[in-house]
């Protein structure tokens, strides 16, 4: 498939689930809770400002931090228009939500010191213009925190050979899961230095990547 239709794809299945995504009827995307108390311990880690959340859904990641630090300045951004307008509706204060392609960030250079997404990346056709367009929007110093799925290699080939395009047949727009050296690589092509990257419970991937001074 091409980049356009694994992008269309993503904005049909997740026009469906933007009612539902954060109830409890939310089926497999339930799973995606699972990933904010780590980003959240890792934010904990240094002090932040400006930050992005690429891939923002309906916002349940900047709705809890909102509460957490009300004070920080957050923007999300996403593909798929009824995402944006339920985490539009949530009408929290001085919060912006973009439509917008994760993969060429409409914003100024260094804008963000921190960029957060979670389980979005592996939608994503063109993996090296996101970490480029991160690089370029990261203030010097800033980081990236990736959560995402991931296995051992003969698992991550058989998602990605057989089990991504069986899911896909169903409306899925799935592209690709990743292991450490092929993030490495992202990284250093885009400019940024992979600090951290563990493969952590539930197959998920932990990525912490800076932009150095």
């Amino acid at each position: 498939m091409s980049s356009e239709q694994y992008k269309q794809m993503s904005i049909k299945e997740f026009s469906k689930a933007a009612d539902i995504y954060e109830s409890d009827h939310a089926g497999v995307y339930n799973l995606c809770k699972k990933d904010y108390p780590d980003i959240l311990t890792e934010l904990e880690k240094e002090p932040f400002s400006d930050l992005l959340d690429c891939g923002c859904g309906t916002a349940p990641i900047i709705s809890l931090l909102y509460k957490k630090y009300p004070q920080k300045h957050y923007t999300g951004i996403d593909i798929t228009p009824k995402m944006i307008e339920a985490a539009k509706a949530k009408n929290l204060t001085g919060v912006n939500f973009i439509l917008g392609d994760c993969e060429n960030l409409p914003f100024s250079k260094n804008s963000f010191d921190t960029v957060i997404c979670s389980q979005s990346f592996h939608h994503y056709p063109n993996p090296q213009n996101f970490f480029n367009s991160v690089y370029r929007v990261l203030r010097p110093n800033g980081r990236l925190i990736l959560r995402d799925m991931t296995a051992p290699a003969p698992l991550r080939l058989f998602i990605n050979t057989i089990e991504m395009p069986i899911i896909n047949l169903t409306g899925h727009g799935d592209v690709r899961i990743y292991g450490k050296k092929e993030i490495k690589n992202l990284c250093e092509n885009a400019g940024l230095k992979l600090e951290l990257f563990e493969r952590r419970s539930f197959l998920r991937l932990h990525c912490v990547a800076r932009k150095q001074v």
